[in-house]
Formats: structure tokens, C-alpha cells, sequence
């Protein structure tokens, strides 16, 4: 069944002094998403320009901009994703992946998987492929508990996993991790999602399973058939929906994804 959705969002900063940004917050094109309606507009006395996002998918667009920083986006997209059951897909050896997949399967900056290895062995042994994705998805679900308090822009799955607490991207995170350490590969997805609580820019996972990436939510917020993705990434380095080179100061931001039927 197709899900619509229109997604708004405004953001507006203060720059005490010129920089560059990087934004990421259009919703990619995909053979399971097609926007009817996608219009970007920044407020800014120099040209912008727009390069492909990370792996091909979606946009990011560069802007440079000093004072008063807003953005507006404002976007009508229909999402045909089937459902999914991850426990039916099977293993992958490393050796047998694409090459444009191989990088999914180190560590990175906010996922050190390589930490994890020994108690994936450990507390799931005997397990492999779909149906340790969906045992790893299942065990980051219950384990931890949505929250900020623990949580900030330098957080690691590692933190995570000792805290047990996080907000979506530490989810993502310690989900991406878990199957990294378990031989699946994974990937970040920056995304938006009716009925995510506060509402914000989400983030969830993609694992590699039976020759294709499949949608997970760990924080069980959002149904994979109902969420429209921007880009995607090694961790939130790649897929942040606003990277400044400078500072800048918040003065508002609001998004707002709602279902149209």
C-alpha cells in the first residue's frame, strides 16, 4: 500500500561570521519514493550549489552564508515499500559483497563495531543473516530506553551500549554496530517519519541482507512502509542534515511529516 506524505521544515540560525554549510534534507528520489512536489528554498546572497548525496543517493546542497541563516523545505512524497520480515533473509559471506558495500562493514567514527565483536559471539551464537538481524533489531529495541539526557553530538554506539539509553540516532547507531560485528554489513539513513516523538529529523538503519538493503527502525517509531529517506552514510558524520564549517546558533527549527492517506 502507498503511504503519502508531506513533510515541512524551517530552520533558522545566526552566523556571527561567514561560513559554509552543508545541508541534507531532501528527500531522495528512489524507486520507492517519488516526490511530487520537492522545493528547497535558502535565504542567501550567494549561489548554491547542489551535489549528489553519499552512495548516489539524494542531495546535498552547499551554501555559504553569514548573519541570518533560514531554510525552508517543503515536500509531497509517496512511499511504496513492501514489508519486510528480516529473519527470512539469508547470510552473505564478506567475500561475496559487492565492492560498494564492503565499507559498510568496518568501523566508523560513531560505530567502532570492532568493539562489539565478542559480545555478538557471545550472545548470539549460532545465529547468522536474517535471522540475526532481526535478533540484533529486537535486542536494541528492548534493551535500551528513548530518552536525551544521556546522549549528545559526540555519543558512540559504545556509550550507548553501556548506557542503554539514547534518541534515534543512537538507536541506528548500536543497531549498525551490532550487524557490522555480526558480517552484515550497515548504513545510516537520515530520514523523516510521521508519528516520531518530538518531532525531528530521524535517523534508522539499513542492513544488507539477500542482495539488497532493508529499512530498520530500531526505536520502533516508524513502520519501514511509511518512512522517506534523504541519504545515507557510514554513521550521523555522512548523514547530519546540517553540517556547519563555522558557527552557528539555533534560533528555530521545526519539522513536521504528516500522512496524507
Amino acid at each position: 500500500m502507498t503511504c503519502r506524505l508531506s513533510v515541512e521544515v524551517d530552520l533558522e540560525y545566526v552566523l556571527p561570521a561567514e561560513c559554509d554549510i552543508l545541508l541534507q534534507i531532501e528527500v531522495a528520489a528512489t524507486s520507492e519514493q517519488r516526490l511530487a512536489q520537492s522545493a528547497l528554498t535558502i535565504w542567501s546572497d550567494h549561489p548554491i550549489a547542489a551535489v549528489p548525496g553519499q552512495d548516489g543517493i539524494g542531495q546535498r546542497s552547499w551554501v555559504r552564508a553569514a548573519g541570518l541563516f533560514q531554510a525552508r523545505y517543503r515536500a509531497e512524497v509517496a512511499v511504496d515499500r513492501a514489508p519486510v520480515s528480516l529473519a527470512g533473509f539469508g547470510a552473505t559471506p564478506p567475500r561475496g559483497l559487492p565492492g560498494e558495500v564492503v565499507a559498510y562493514l568496518l568501523p566508523s567514527r560513531y560505530c567502532p563495531s570492532d568493539r562489539l565483536e565478542g559480545f555478538v559471539r557471545r550472545r548470539f551464537a549460532g545465529l547468522q543473516g536474517g535471522a540475526m538481524a532481526a535478533a540484533l533489531a529486537d535486542w536494541v529495541a528492548a534493551e535500551l530506553t528513548y530518552g536525551a539526557t544521556d546522549t549528545s553530538g559526540t555519543t558512540t554506539a559504545l556509550d550507548t551500549f553501556a548506557s542503554r539509553t539514547g534518541v534515534c540516532r543512537d538507536y541506528a547507531h548500536l543497531l549498525v554496530s551490532l550487524a557490522r560485528a555480526a558480517e552484515i554489513p550497515a548504513r545510516c539513513v537520515a530520514a523523516y517519519a510521521p508519528g516520531v516523538d518530538p518531532p525531528d529529523f530521524h535517523a534508522v538503519a539499513e542492513l544488507w541482507l539477500d542482495g539488497a538493503w532493508r529499512l530498520v527502525d530500531a526505536t520502533g517509531m516508524a513502520d519501514a512502509r511509511e518512512i522517506a529517506g534523504v541519504v545515507v552514510g557510514r554513521d550521523a558524520t555522512d548523514i547530519a542534515f546540517m553540517t556547519v564549517f563555522g558557527t552557528a546558533f539555533l534560533q528555530r527549527q521545526q519539522v513536521r511529516v504528516t500522512r496524507r492517506g
